[in-house]
Formats: structure tokens, C-alpha cells, sequence
């Protein structure tokens, strides 16, 4: 919790790192489509004087299921930026497919994209996750989409890593502090 203009807020700061209010905070809010309704989480993007911070916190994941029959295993999960920012559902059998494909702004090859997150783990539906980036700055994100899928990203298959599905998106916004200007 920190009291910023007499306000409190909650949202995550590395306890490595004396807190100083980050300038700009963006959350993409998580929710589950047709294949998993249960889904729901946030991811924030705060700046960082050298990058940005990445921090997401999900739950509500499928199960993990091996690979078996030729079936890609379920988990763990693809996780991207996308280029569009909308979470229009779409084909409830291949939902979020609006969102475009993953956001890369510099023409690379897959793996090397701007929007090439880690992987998430499910620990019972639960994953909790934090990363630095240099790739990309929070301005540069507000107004794209996170998307969770339901296979991990192989990093090689191009152009988006065979992940398979779409599980959940959220639409990343800028967060707006009390007694802080709107910009």
C-alpha cells in the first residue's frame, strides 16, 4: 500500500527499489472467453527509468495436460501483447482473434517481437509474474491487448509461436491516480 496525495493505492513495487510514484502505470484487465470463463487477472506495466515492469497476476488457468494423441498439452500458457486493443470474442471456438497478431513494431522474427511475453504457469489455476523489458516503453502499449493462450509459445514458429487458442484478453489503459492531471 502507498500513500500517494494523501490516497492509498495498491499495486505491486519491487522491494528492491526505494518507491518512488512510477509517471506512468498502465493495467490490462484479464477476463476469460468462451474456453475459459473463469479467467481473470491483471497485468500492470509501469515505467522504469531504464524500461518497463511487467507484473500480471491470473487465476482461473485450465488445468496443465500433457502433450498426448498428437494434442499440444494444455499450460503452460502463451502470453502476448497483441496489436489491436479490443477483446471482441469473436468465433466462440477461436475467440480473440480481433486482437490481431502479436504486436511487433520492429519487423522481427518471431521470439524476438516486442509483445513476446514469458510464459505463464498455472499452480492450480494460479500464476503470479514479473519481468523487466527494454523493448518497449508504457506509452508505447496503451491502447493494444494482452492475450493468455492455451499452449506454451515455442519462441520459433513463426509468425506467433503455435500457442495455440486464446484464452483470455484484457485491453491495456492507463491508470489514472486521484489529484493527477488527465493527460
Amino acid at each position: 500500500m502507498v500513500n500517494y496525495h494523501n490516497r492509498y493505492y495498491y499495486y505491486p513495487t519491487p522491494s528492491y527499489v526505494p518507491f518512488r510514484a512510477p509517471s506512468t502505470v498502465a493495467l490490462a484487465k484479464i477476463t476469460g472467453g468462451p474456453l475459459a470463463s473463469q479467467l481473470q487477472g491483471n497485468v500492470f506495466f509501469m515505467e522504469n527509468p531504464h524500461g518497463t515492469e511487467v507484473f500480471a497476476e491470473v487465476f482461473g488457468l485450465p488445468a496443465y495436460q500433457p502433450a498426448k494423441d498428437g494434442k499440444k498439452p494444455i499450460g503452460p500458457h502463451g502470453f502476448h501483447i497483441h496489436e489491436n486493443g479490443t477483446c471482441e470474442v469473436g468465433d466462440p471456438q477461436t475467440p480473440f482473434e480481433a486482437a490481431g497478431g502479436h504486436w511487433n513494431p520492429h519487423n522481427q522474427p518471431h521470439g524476438n517481437h516486442a509483445g513476446d511475453f514469458p510464459a505463464l504457469f498455472s499452480n492450480n489455476g494460479y500464476a503470479r509474474m514479473s519481468f523487466f523489458t527494454n523493448k518497449f516503453t508504457v506509452e508505447e502499449v496503451i491502447g493494444k491487448s494482452v492475450i493468455i493462450h492455451e499452449s506454451p509459445d515455442d519462441y520459433r514458429t513463426q509468425p506467433a509461436g503455435d500457442a495455440g487458442r486464446r484464452l483470455g484478453c484484457g485491453i491495456i489503459r492507463k491508470v489514472q491516480f486521484q489529484n493527477q492531471p488527465k493527460q
